[in-house]
């Protein structure tokens, strides 16, 4: 299949890519190089975002019901912002330490509660967890919002997603090469025990940097998103390609990458069916950048998908929390 870029930006670990319907417009973040991004794919305008440490997500939010800005996971904590580049205000803290521990994948449930993974950058370290920040107005809470602790025990969570209905919630711890699907109920916010959705075999002993497909490895599960069928697709770092899997895990398809490490996947444009790949050049060899030299860039699908994505939920608050940092 035929892909293009999208921008001018070349970003070292593109990540947490979603399409505003507001202003026709993808929005993604560069972790490594500590940046937010947004591009105009009718005219490819690229705007980057300075940001003062490493975002690991970002998505809309709302205030009272109404739009307004932006709420980022940074290393050094959840923010919100008004305006692009205007000013960051800490609404919470994470409970990590953030000199081994940093904010990752990230998004918004149905409800406006803002799910935030991690990654313990320890050597072996199991120190991630995935936590939810709530801001819609909990009397019982202490601050502008509520941190609560979801599950914790694992490496580098990535691949959050919600089913359509959505009674299920997924997610991947990366290293583990596992995907994994979890009961949620959506009101009380309670999760069931986790479930494997789709296990992929790990890297071979022999396999070297950059040679996507080595005896047999196909990567690892790392971004992802569901399209209206409630088909998982997800991004495989390392492996060079996107994935489409069915409820039940089954592999639907397969799309090969010009990039040997996409990041995570995002259905959007006017329909939700146009397949925006985030992609990462950081760490990696130089003969492979080499090869790929369009590692790094966002990748946009030509033909579009059967199926339309979901759509980006938004950060819903009471009222505007960024009047006091913490």
């Amino acid at each position: 299949m035929a892909w293009r870029t999208l921008g001018t930006q070349l970003c070292e670990l593109g990540e947490s890519p979603f399409w505003q319907a507001s202003d026709a417009r993808l929005y993604w973040v560069d972790i490594a190089g500590r940046a937010a991004l947004r591009a105009d794919p009718a005219t490819g305008a690229t705007e980057r975002w300075p940001l003062p440490d490493e975002p690991g997500c970002m998505a809309p939010a709302r205030t009272a019901g109404q739009p307004s800005g932006w709420v980022l996971a940074l290393r050094s904590g959840i923010y919100r912002a008004r305006t692009w580049g205007g000013s960051l205000h800490r609404i919470a803290r994470l409970p990590y330490d953030p000199r081994n521990q940093r904010a990752n994948d990230g998004k918004c449930d149905p409800l406006g509660r803002f799910w935030v993974g991690t990654r313990d950058e320890r050597p072996g370290g199991g120190g991630a967890a995935m936590y939810c920040i709530d801001a819609r107005g909990n009397p019982a809470r202490s601050g502008p919002a509520q941190v609560q602790p979801m599950w914790e025990g694992a490496s580098t969570l990535n691949g959050l997603a919600w089913s359509p209905e959505p009674h299920t919630l997924y997610s991947a711890d990366t290293p583990t090469h596992r995907i994994e699907a979890r009961d949620w109920s959506a009101v009380d916010n309670r999760l069931g025990p986790a479930r494997t959705l789709h296990q992929f075999p790990r890297k071979p002993a022999l396999w070297k940097p950059g040679e996507s497909g080595y005896g047999g490895y196909g990567g690892r599960p790392d971004g992802a998103a569901v399209d209206a069928d409630g088909n998982y697709w997800c991004a495989m770092y390392e492996g060079g390609r996107v994935l489409q899997l069915s409820p039940s895990g089954e592999l639907l398809q397969a799309i090969a990458t010009p990039a040997v490490c996409p990041t995570m996947v995002c259905l959007g444009g006017a329909e939700r069916r146009t397949l925006f790949v985030t992609t990462a050049r950081h760490g990696r060899p130089d003969a492979e950048l080499e090869r790929t030299p369009l590692a790094g860039r966002v990748l946009v699908l030509e033909a579009p998908v059967a199926v339309p994505g979901l759509g980006v939920n938004a950060f819903e608050e009471a009222e505007w929390t960024g009047d006091s940092d913490v």
